[in-house]
């Protein structure tokens, strides 16, 4: 299913505003509201065995619609009230996760993809099937592709279902995002058109309106032609138009869509919150950003970020279509981007640790990067003790009653991992200006 798309732009002439979006802001983003429907499972480590709550939670999506997930990260903890945006699968811990596609596949043959318990029980011999039973197997099954985890479901026929899905599961491709632009950062000069953006989306059709400043501004979004885009499709290419009279400046693309994110898509929090992967969606609202940034002369940059878990970090790229090279440092080590070309630096981050960069440049451009590197199921400081749900109890837990705003979790433990000494040195926490530099002599790139 899928509806219209809506484009807006916000243009600033002269200094830049920063950018408070964090990076990849693309498809939806939600709040986490709880666990729904749940049973117990129990976690094996060793001599010991844990029970936890397993099964479905529920994201409430900003603008409108509904989301259903399950936990791919039980090690950590759940935050409540967490804010969450669709992330692809390099991002989070399922980055070289040789199952992670037989998690797709389970999610698209379980509950609540399959909806008709009497059938779903014939198939894993499981008689009998609840929907709670249905959730815990569904869950269950997960754990043992997402985090390698040894662990079962207390009743026998969610286990069962547990085992029939682990059994049965292949793997699949990951599926693409619900909308995005890419790239979602260009640079360049006034009198020009900017770009390419291209859309990518899964709705059906898309409505692009002009910004609400378009008089004012004179930039405007145009085909490859130089025609004014009113209507567009996925796959479709969009450029910024800037006056040959606009001041250095830059402008915003917004984009939003009506439609359903695919079944398998991933969701990470921006703060430490267990990573969540889409098990069902309503017909939800979804965004997504690019910006352009321009100027006569000088360095001319254009920065996004994203979450590099192959290489445990955050790949920052940096677009220079000015006449001068753009360099800049990175927590004490400096990079220059050539006159005209686009590169991507790797900034080395900590397992679990906080990251906010503010990047400068040229003429008052600012671009804000937030987020917290979350790549691997098992925390930094090593084996942790499972926590045992103690309210409500594992031998009555079941959906949650209208209202209740208890928030069971699901999960290893509620106490952030603490890395001291030479690890805060690595990652800057809670704040960090970085200072880009434009100079006419490069300064040499380090590895």
């Amino acid at each position: 299913m899928s509806g219209l798309v809506g484009v807006g732009l916000l243009t600033t002439a002269g200094a830049a505003v920063a950018d408070e979006t964090p990076q990849n802001e693309a498809g939806a983003a939600a709040t986490l509201g709880g666990l729904k429907t749940y049973g117990t499972a129990v976690v094996h480590d060793g001599d010991m065995d844990e029970q936890v709550p397993a099964g479905l939670f529920e994201m409430s999506v900003d603008n409108g619609g509904t989301l259903q997930t399950y936990c791919i990260d039980i090690h950590n903890p759940v935050q409540k009230d967490a804010r969450y945006h669709e992330t692809p699968w390099s991002a989070t811990s399922l980055s070289g996760n040789k199952n992670a596609g037989k998690i797709r596949w389970i999610l698209r043959n379980s509950y609540p993809q399959v909806n008709d318990l009497a059938a779903l029980a014939a198939e894993a011999g499981a008689k009998g099937l609840t929907e709670q039973d249905a959730a815990v197997g569904t869950q269950v099954a997960i754990w043992r592709f997402s985090d390698g985890a040894d662990v079962d479901a207390v009743d026998p026929r969610a286990e069962k279902l547990a085992d029939y899905l682990e059994k049965h599961a292949r793997n699949l491709a990951e599926p693409a995002a619900s909308l995005s632009l890419v790239p979602s950062a260009v640079s360049g000069h006034p009198g020009e058109r900017i770009g390419p953006v291209r859309v990518h989306t899964n709705a059906d059709s898309v409505t692009v309106r002009p910004p609400a400043d378009a008089t004012a501004s004179g930039v405007k979004i145009v085909d490859r032609a130089g025609k004014e885009v009113t209507s567009a499709a996925d796959g479709s290419r969009v450029y910024f138009e800037v006056p040959q009279s606009a001041q250095d400046g830059s402008a915003e693309l917004t984009v939003q869509a009506s439609t359903t994110v695919p079944v398998g898509r991933a969701f990470a929090s921006e703060t430490r919150s267990q990573t969540q992967i889409l098990a069902g969606s309503s017909e939800s609202t979804v965004s997504a950003t690019a910006t352009a940034n321009w100027g006569d002369t000088g360095a001319i940059p254009a920065l996004s970020a994203e979450k590099n878990c192959a290489e445990g970090g955050l790949d920052i790229t940096a677009d220079n279509q000015g006449d001068e090279p753009f360099t800049f440092t990175l927590m004490g080590v400096s990079h220059t981007i050539a006159a005209g070309k686009r590169e991507t630096v790797t900034v080395p981050l900590l397992e679990d640790q906080a990251y906010d960069f503010t990047i400068k440049g040229p003429a008052g451009y600012e671009k804000h990067f937030k987020g917290v590197l979350d790549c691997r199921t098992e925390s930094s400081m090593g084996d942790l003790t499972v926590q045992t749900l103690n309210e409500p109890s594992p031998a009555t837990v079941g959906g949650m009653a209208a209202g209740d705003t208890d928030l069971a979790e699901t999960g290893a433990s509620n106490a952030t991992p603490i890395i001291a000494g030479t690890a805060i040195a690595l990652v800057v926490i809670g704040g960090a200006v970085l200072l880009l530099l434009r100079g006419k002599q490069p300064t040499p790139t380090r590895d």
